[in-house]
């Protein structure tokens, strides 16, 4: 029996558009994809294979299984649409998406240079056959957006047929939104926040300290993502304040020190 404590943030039940949680497994076996949904499925919204894990993770496809029962939606990470599309390969993307029952799609160019307008164009012809979100920003250090740059990219893409677009960061939180030490870039944050609608971006946060950050700047409910199957529990104990890094986040004035 879940014991109810006042002042707690409210949290939108699934299937919801804000407060989403995307998580990364990086090849999990079927039996830890199964442990982890038995604790997590109630906050857990996208998993995420992450980069081209699905091709050497043995039995994958029963992994997609487990997630999609247990109300999970499963996607492949951007870097395998990249890894098809340098070999001049869609179609045959598009028939592997075809293949596993794969309706949610991610567009990325993080680690491909890809052209932007074509870009917008695999957004247009995949959200024809399903959800596409996608990811802005790059993997590479070297390779630096300006603000403007990052909001005209997200815009862009949103109109082209994603559904949400992904702050870049790399499951290490050091690059795209971050800096190299994992600390907040406020000027590229600030100038999505105030021109993206905040229910359209997810924003990479792997590290406990970046996630505690959007919480406390954008609330309970700002889209988290490419979080650890372990960190699942403890990111919804940041969302409502039951963590010490979040503990004074929603109590009223009277009853903080």
């Amino acid at each position: 029996m879940k014991v109810v404590l006042p002042f707690l943030p409210e949290r939108p039940l699934k299937p919801r558009d804000s407060g989403m949680t995307m998580v990364m497994d990086k090849g999990l076996s079927i039996r830890e994809a199964e442990d982890f949904m038995s604790v997590g499925s109630e906050y857990t919204d996208y998993v995420k294979l992450g980069f081209g894990t699905s091709l050497v993770t043995p039995g994958f496809e029963k992994k997609i299984s487990v997630y999609k029962k247990a109300g999970a939606v499963p996607y492949f990470g951007g870097t395998l649409f990249e890894a098809f599309v340098v070999r001049n390969l869609f179609k045959e993307y598009i028939d592997f998406l075809d293949k596993y029952e794969i309706t949610l799609v991610e567009v990325s160019d993080g680690s491909y240079d890809i052209d932007h307008n074509r870009k917008l164009e695999y957004i247009n012809r995949l959200a024809e056959r399903g959800t596409v979100i996608s990811e802005v920003g790059s993997k590479k250090k070297d390779v630096v957006y300006s603000p403007e740059e990052w909001v005209a990219m997200m815009k862009s893409e949103l109109k082209a047929g994603s559904v949400k677009v992904i702050a870049e960061a790399r499951e290490s939180g050091t690059t795209g939104i971050y800096n190299e030490d994992g600390s907040i870039n406020s000027k590229i944050i600030t100038a999505i926040s105030e021109h993206v609608r905040l229910e359209n971006v997810i924003w990479e946060a792997p590290l406990i300290s970046q996630q505690a950050w959007f919480i406390k700047h954008f609330g309970a409910n700002v889209n988290l993502g490419n979080i650890a199957p372990n960190e699942i529990i403890p990111l919804e104990t940041l969302r409502l304040g039951l963590r010490g890094d979040t503990f004074f986040q929603f109590l009223p004035e009277n009853l903080k020190q």
